[in-house]
């Protein structure tokens, strides 16, 4: 393992960068001053694209960013600020005070366009209003995240089989079959469920949060993860039979070509989302205090597969995804998100396993993050999506469905995990000594 000199030195490079740089490109860029809430849409050059759709995705995920940034002691109060400017745009034009739960899009001022209710912007309503409320005490933040948790229950639930039901209809009926995915359920849905009641019941303490929490980790660990490979499987009928994953047809923001009955193979998974699972569930046994270790198997599975499949040994980065017993053959172009995921799994591999390996396999994917991801020119985002040896394809540094919420959080969290990690290896090395 590295020495600790090496790790504060990481940790003092991305903080610099968070603080210089990463922050304040969302600080400065995405606030509306003239309608309110956030502007999300920017090109290469940290420019805006002219784009004045606001995703409720984009406004959520902003909120947190603030709140969270705030609470670890950035952002100079210029966080806090802009998390309740945040929330106050979202309580004010994305709540369905007739039907409950949030919008999906809205223009400009605030005015919905789309109101589906999508499982995925719910469940991430209970995660950063959590945070907001973490940050900054706001009773708003309290009762917006309760409120949302009672929707879920209410309206997503699926008392018949577990799990939450994901894409509705504006009166919370299920949408339609196929390529509309009323009769699908997903991993990443139920991980960010997962997230979501771990802030909740980290603000709460209550024990129904609690058994919540627990229900569905158990639900993903029992029932969504490769009995033999520990990788998740993507998209599940209704009762959690794997199905080979395919696209919706819903707005999601930035849409991806759907090419109709396209799937992609059913023994494929993603290295970003069984990371992201990773360090989520051991974050969920904090705040839980129940022992990492109750789930070590389990998560050594998940780095094992990304470290020997995922990593790109030649070019450096994670690959999208692949099969879960072999070597991605197909996609091999890299996704921004999914390196932001891996830089914080891996560096809980580390610290749970002191393998050298997971070290080498951080470094491989921060140096690639740092030399072709980041837009230092562009104002400091990461671009969207490269190939494979870093060129970009596509170049856009916030959009309808990207904006802070991977990248800031990635460098926060891997700077907590360094430093935490080099004064560990400080304080044995001197009780080794004395």
């Amino acid at each position: 393992m590295p020495q600790p000199a090496e790790m504060t030195a990481i940790a003092d490079q991305m903080e610099s960068y968070l603080v210089n740089h990463l922050l304040p490109f969302w600080q400065n860029k995405s606030p509306d001053r003239q309608y309110g809430g956030f502007l999300s849409h920017f090109d290469s050059a940290g420019q805006p694209t002219g784009e004045t759709a606001k995703t409720y995705l984009s406004h959520v995920r902003l909120l947190y960013t603030m709140s969270s940034t705030h609470r670890w002691g950035y952002g100079q109060g210029r966080s806090a600020e802009l998390a309740r400017w945040g929330a106050d745009f979202l309580l004010e034009h994305y709540w369905d005070d007739r039907q409950e739960g949030w919008f999906w899009m809205a223009d400009r001022r605030g005015r919905p366009t789309f109101t589906d209710k999508v499982g995925y912007g719910q469940v991430f309503g209970v995660y950063a209003f959590s945070e907001y409320w973490l940050a900054t005490g706001d009773i708003r933040g309290r009762e917006a995240a309760e409120r949302t948790y009672a929707t879920v229950c209410k309206h997503m639930l699926d008392s018949q089989r577990g799990g939450l039901y994901e894409l509705m209809q504006p009166d919370w009926q299920p949408q339609l079959p196929g390529s509309c995915g009323g009769d699908r359920k997903s991993l990443d849905v139920h991980m960010h469920w997962m997230e979501a009641l771990t802030n909740l019941y980290e603000m709460t303490g209550h024990p129904s949060h609690r058994r919540r929490l627990m229900e569905v980790i158990e639900l993903i660990v029992d029932r969504m993860l490769h009995p033999c490979h520990g990788t998740g499987w993507i998209q599940f009928t209704l009762d959690f039979e794997p199905l080979p994953a395919i696209l919706f047809a819903t707005q999601w923001g930035r849409d991806v070509e759907r090419k109709e009955d396209q799937a992609r193979p059913l023994n494929n998974t993603s290295y970003g989302h069984n990371l992201e699972l990773a360090w989520l569930l051991l974050h969920a046994c904090d705040i839980l205090k129940i022992p990492r270790t109750d789930y070590a198997a389990i998560v050594r599975k998940i780095y094992d597969h990304s470290v020997k499949y995922g990593i790109d040994g030649e070019h450096g980065g994670l690959f999208v995804e692949g099969p879960h017993d072999g070597p991605t053959t197909v996609v091999q172009a890299k996704q921004f998100w999914q390196q932001a995921e891996a830089m914080v799994a891996l560096l809980d591999a580390c610290a749970m396993f002191g393998d050298e390996a997971y070290w080498r396999a951080f470094r491989n994917v921060h140096d690639f993050v740092f030399s072709r991801f980041v837009n230092l020119a562009g104002g400091g985002e990461w671009y969207e999506r490269v190939d494979r040896a870093g060129a970009p394809l596509d170049s856009a540094l916030g959009h309808g469905w990207k904006s802070s919420y991977h990248t800031v959080r990635s460098t926060v969290q891997c700077i907590r995990r360094l430093r935490a990690m080099a004064e560990g290896l400080r304080r044995t090395n001197q009780g080794e000594q004395a």
